[in-house]
């Protein structure tokens, strides 16, 4: 009986600590975690469905973008080809439903970070978002 008591912590504890941190297999892991209050006129481009702006941190910038009045998706700046290249940054595409990186030229599903084409086999480091009404959370 002891035995399972121990395994079963064991394996919960393994559980609980893989859930904090998601995994990527070519974009390393950087701690992420601040707030901003999308209705503030400073971040006027998340008012509206389909908005986007950029942020510090990650390991090469955040690009936020709302889907509806509840969903923000947050991706790091960093493809998932070239990450390591000072000049590979990922951009939102004029047509506003695709990401594309300045250098390899990979583009990327807005909705999911999945790779539509390019080089690029992975797709983009995406950070949790939390929305209350008021206050975006966006962390790791």
């Amino acid at each position: 009986m002891k035995k399972k008591l121990i395994v079963t912590a064991i394996l919960m504890g393994l559980f609980l600590t893989t859930c904090e941190t998601t995994y990527h297999p070519t974009i390393p892991y950087k701690k992420v975690d601040f707030t901003i209050y999308p209705n503030d006129v400073m971040y006027y481009r998340l008012n509206t469905y389909g908005g986007y702006e950029y942020f510090t941190g990650g390991v090469s910038g955040i690009v936020v973008f709302r889907l509806d009045e509840w969903t923000f998706k947050a991706y790091d700046r960093s493809c998932s080809y070239d990450w390591e290249e000072p000049t590979s940054w990922i951009w939102m595409h004029p047509n506003g439903i695709t990401l594309i990186d300045s250098l390899c030229g990979s583009i990327y599903n807005v909705l999911d970070g999945t790779v539509i084409s390019g080089p690029a086999k992975w797709p983009l480091r995406e950070y949790h978002t939390r929305y209350d009404g008021m206050q975006l959370r966006i962390y790791s």
